[in-house]
C-alpha cells in the first residue's frame, strides 16, 4: 500500500517537472503568459487545480516578491505535492531560462545585429500581448461569473487606479490583498453569530 502511495507520488513529481520544464521552456514575454499555460495546464487537461483556487494561488503568486512565473510554480508545486513539489516545480521552471540566457549570453554580439531575430523578438511582443490580454479576460471573466459585487466592485476599482490614476500594482496589490483579508474576517464573524 505504502508503495502504491510513492510510486503515485513519483508519477506526480515527474509530470509537474515536465509540465514546468515545458511551461517555461515555450513560453515567452514573462509570467503573465506563463499564468496562462498554467491554468491550461494545471486546470483545463490535467484537472488538479479548480479555476478558483487557481485564481488564489495566482493571487498569492503575484502578492510575493519575485519572478511571478517561479512564484506560481512554487504554489502550484506546493498544493499538489508539498515540499517536493516546490523544488521540482522550481527546477523544472528555471532551468529552460537559464540554459537559454545562458547561450545568449555566449552569443550576445551575434543576436544583437541579426536582422531576424531582432524581427522576431518584435513580432513575439505581438503575440505576449495577445497572450496577456487573453489571461486578463479570462480572469476577469471568471471573477464576474461569480456574481459576487463586492469582487466586481474591487475589480473594477483595481483597474481604474492602475490605468487612469497610475497607482503602483504593488500598492493596489497590497490594497486589494487587505481588503480580502477584512471580507473574510467578516464572514467569519457572521458564521460564529
Amino acid at each position: 500500500m505504502e508503495k502504491k502511495g510513492k510510486e503515485a507520488k513519483a508519477k506526480v513529481l515527474w509530470k509537474l517537472f515536465i509540465s514546468t520544464l515545458y511551461l517555461s521552456a515555450f513560453t515567452f514575454g514573462g509570467g503573465y503568459v506563463i499564468v496562462t499555460l498554467m491554468k491550461k495546464k494545471f486546470v483545463d487537461d490535467l484537472h488538479w487545480i479548480d479555476e478558483k483556487e487557481m485564481l488564489d494561488l495566482v493571487a498569492i503568486a503575484q502578492s510575493s516578491p519575485g519572478a511571478i512565473a517561479v512564484n506560481g510554480a512554487i504554489v502550484v508545486g506546493y498544493k499538489l505535492a508539498g515540499i517536493a513539489g516546490v523544488l521540482v516545480s522550481i527546477l523544472g521552471t528555471m532551468l529552460p531560462p537559464f540554459v537559454i540566457i545562458s547561450v545568449i549570453s555566449a552569443f550576445y554580439q551575434a543576436f544583437r545585429s541579426n536582422f531576424f531575430i531582432s524581427q522576431m523578438l518584435e513580432g513575439m511582443q505581438a503575440g505576449v500581448g495577445a497572450v496577456i490580454a487573453s489571461v486578463t479576460y479570462e480572469m476577469g471573466a471568471g471573477i464576474v461569473k461569480e456574481k459576487d459585487a463586492v469582487s466586481v466592485g474591487i475589480m473594477i476599482g483595481a483597474f481604474i487606479v492602475s490605468c487612469i490614476f497610475g497607482v503602483n500594482v504593488v500598492l493596489i496589490i497590497l490594497v486589494c490583498g487587505l481588503l480580502g483579508v477584512i471580507r473574510t474576517l467578516f464572514a467569519k464573524r457572521r458564521e460564529m453569530k
